[in-house]
């Protein structure tokens, strides 16, 4: 099992950029693909991206694409979401996620393990 705890998230206005990053704890970290998914209030969790577990692939949501990228470093058991050119619509509580080590990568995933998320607030 592997712990994971987001961080990075705040107020911005729109335009701005922020990073997230998610720390984890446990030996399975390398073994499995990492997600970010987002709840705005009312509104069901929205997959947001994905990386492999060896970071070489990814997967964007199209509402994201060409503004955010996800990454990981295995050495560090971290993984990013750099979020640029945020809109107000990209305010939402921010979910790190990961898989077991077979998986499918995307929003189809299996993800079982979550962190407890991340506040991102983006004003107009």
């Amino acid at each position: 099992q592997v712990q994971l705890v987001e961080s990075g998230g705040g107020l911005v206005q729109a335009g701005d950029s922020l990073r997230l990053s998610c720390a984890a704890s446990g030996r399975t970290f390398s073994s499995g693909a990492l997600g970010w998914f987002r709840q705005a209030p009312g509104k069901e969790r929205e997959f947001v991206a994905a990386v492999s577990w060896t970071g070489g692939n990814t997967v964007v949501a199209d509402s994201v694409k060409g503004r955010f990228t996800i990454s990981r470093d295995n050495a560090k058991k971290m993984a990013y979401l750099q979020m640029n050119g945020l809109k107000p619509e990209d305010t939402a509580v921010y979910y790190c996620a990961k898989t077991g080590s077979s998986y499918t990568l995307g929003s189809n995933g299996v993800y079982d393990s979550w962190g407890q998320g991340t506040q991102v607030t983006v004003s107009s």
